[in-house]
């Protein structure tokens, strides 16, 4: 059993999540890296040494988040820290599209079922579906810790000015499942108010990783720097918030 406190990463082998996992490793805990590819986990847990370890994790597999809460439950009795990082933004955007451009095929009006699905399918209930399994761990630490990573992008109030320069690229796809996401922490704190365990979520920004092309303006640390925040939040700190690392509170 781990002495250190343990935490989740999902989504953890590449961009922002890899970062979370570094600094959390930094921290001095305990850092599964979840990863839907084991070797892609392994490789990116070897580079954060030996307090690191991959976890095989598929967010839209049951049998895959059975098999990881099983093994954390084997291996170290409890979890501590759950970050829910694990994202995708679309399956159907071609190469070297805008981002507008892409936004413009998936209007309420003209949206792809599928498309909208296959995006909610890892964004929200792939982030229930774990938070359901890991729920019993998380009730086993001193003080655990839920984090939410999602974005400005999903904010209901900053979309519904007419002044917000990105909001001609709100839609029901992937910003829609970030608004989802907001709505599902608010309802998580809410739950697990009354046993200390806090939830929030944290936009990391604009933030050049895989999800966008690389086409961000932050770096991985200025994106990360939020998420690990939260999840290192003492007695003191606040649930049920939305918050971004130079910006402070936004808006739900």
């Amino acid at each position: 059993m781990s002495m250190s406190p343990v935490a989740l990463v999902t989504g953890a082998n590449q961009g922002i999540g890899l970062q979370i996992a570094r600094d959390l490793v930094a921290h001095g805990l305990t850092v599964l890296v979840g990863s839907r590819d084991l070797a892609r986990g392994e490789a990116a847990a070897a580079g954060l040494g030996p307090q690191a370890q991959a976890i095989q994790l598929d967010v839209t597999d049951p049998a895959s988040i059975a098999a990881a809460a099983a093994r954390i439950r084997r291996d170290f009795g409890r979890l501590d820290v759950l970050v829910n990082n694990a994202a995708i933004s679309n399956t159907s955007m071609r190469p070297g599209q805008s981002v507008e451009d892409y936004a413009a095929t998936v209007r309420p009006g003209t949206v792809s079922l599928d498309e909208m699905r296959a995006v909610w399918e890892v964004n929200v209930f792939g982030v229930l579906a774990v938070y359901q399994a890991m729920l019993p761990l998380l009730r086993l630490a001193p003080a655990a810790r839920i984090v939410n990573v999602s974005s400005g992008v999903g904010s209901l109030t900053r979309n519904s000015d007419p002044a917000y320069a990105q909001r001609v690229n709100f839609g029901p796809v992937y910003p829609a499942s970030k608004t989802a996401l907001n709505a599902l922490t608010v309802a998580m704190a809410i739950e697990l108010e009354a046993e200390g365990i806090k939830v929030n979520a944290a936009s990391p920004g604009f933030t050049r990783t895989n999800l966008n092309g690389y086409s961000g303006t932050q770096t991985v640390e200025e994106g990360a720097r939020e998420a690990v925040r939260l999840a290192l939040l003492g007695p003191d700190g606040p649930t049920g918030t939305f918050s971004h690392a130079t910006l402070g509170p936004l808006p739900w």
